[in-house]
């Protein structure tokens, strides 16, 4: 049995469709209008070409770490690819203010976009359109890719591939700003220590010009030779001896302190030689942090605007509209 549900949805349903082949005429004709005005509008819109460039990060940053660092590690080989971590660090890296800056300013954006200088906002709607043209993400394969769209397809694959020239660039810009303070500080304290050694070389010199050559053998020597020389009766021997032992004596304690500070200073001051040549490395050269997949090129066929996709969605906007204002006024 029918409820009384039922056969109200069965009214309005066959309401719906008689009013629709009632109209189809005028559909028709609104359709076609349709089709006509998009297709039209749709040609008024620029083309707009893509180019992307696709690159991997490398494991380190470092040149001194990766190259010449004794304590090697796969993990610090620049050939490498890097993992997620590093792909994200690009990625913030690409979004910075100084990469930004630096292509707005090489392709006049503000004149390419067609911005007015005099317009309320427009360093706004300069960085809206750069975000709107230009954007960086991870692949699914975990890469990351530039993706430029331009009026101009050269542009866009010349933006790309400065976008990713200037990412080394950045990046060894800070990499140097922090290897350069640190150069100072190791600098400052290999002068020192080279300094310090120097110091107690000095004072080491001093006491061997005094007799002091080598306490201990020195001083088992001395001992043998005077007891022979007691035995033997030799009293000048004897008396030679007892003053050549009371300097060893006096100044031997000074000398074995000196001497064993000496040998873990000059210890500390290889180590610390070692660290100022790595981080002059650092400071005084530049290292690619990427491997470059693809480099964008200039692409012969527009990506935007899909002028099919257009029209169908403006056709069927339409259809719908019109479907709804003929059964709202029907209605009444």
């Amino acid at each position: 049995m029918i409820t009384e549900e039922e056969n109200s949805y069965q009214i309005n349903k066959q309401s719906f469709f008689s009013q629709i082949v009632l109209w189809r005429k005028q559909l028709l004709i609104i359709a076609l209008f349709t089709i006509i005005c998009s297709s039209i509008v749709s040609f008024f819109i620029k083309d707009k070409y893509q180019s992307s460039v696709i690159l991997y990060p490398t494991t380190t940053s470092s040149i001194s770490k990766a190259l010449i660092s004794e304590n090697y590690s796969g993990k610090d080989d620049i050939l490498e690819f890097g993992d997620v971590e590093q792909a994200e660090q690009l990625i913030q890296i690409l979004n910075s203010d100084e990469i930004r800056n630096r292509i707005i300013q090489k392709y006049d954006l503000l004149n390419h976009y067609g911005i007015d200088k005099d317009d309320e906002y427009p360093e706004a709607n300069l960085n809206r359109e750069y975000r709107d043209n230009i954007s960086f993400k991870l692949t699914k394969y975990m890469a990351v890719e530039i993706k430029v769209l331009d009026y101009n397809s050269d542009t866009a694959a010349m933006i790309a591939n400065d976008i990713s020239m200037l990412l080394d660039t950045v990046k060894n810009r800070m990499r140097k700003e922090i290897a350069k303070e640190a150069l100072k500080i190791v600098k400052n304290e290999y002068l020192y220590q080279n300094e310090y050694v120097i110091k107690l070389e000095d004072s080491l010199t001093s006491l061997r010009q005094l007799g002091v050559l080598d306490y201990e053998s020195q001083a088992e020597r001395i001992t043998e030779q005077m007891s022979i020389a007691i035995l033997q009766g030799k009293q000048s021997a004897v008396k030679a001896l007892e003053d050549k032992l009371a300097i060893l004596s006096k100044y031997g304690g000074a000398y074995v302190s000196i001497r064993d500070q000496l040998e873990y200073e000059k210890k500390q001051l290889t180590f610390i030689h070692a660290k100022y040549q790595s981080v002059k490395v650092d400071a005084e050269n530049n290292l690619q942090h990427k491997f470059i997949v693809n480099k964008a090129v200039a692409t012969e066929q527009p990506i935007y605007p899909i002028r099919w996709l257009i029209v169908l969605i403006s056709t069927i906007s339409v259809l719908l509209l019109s479907i709804f204002l003929i059964l709202l006024f029907n209605k009444k």
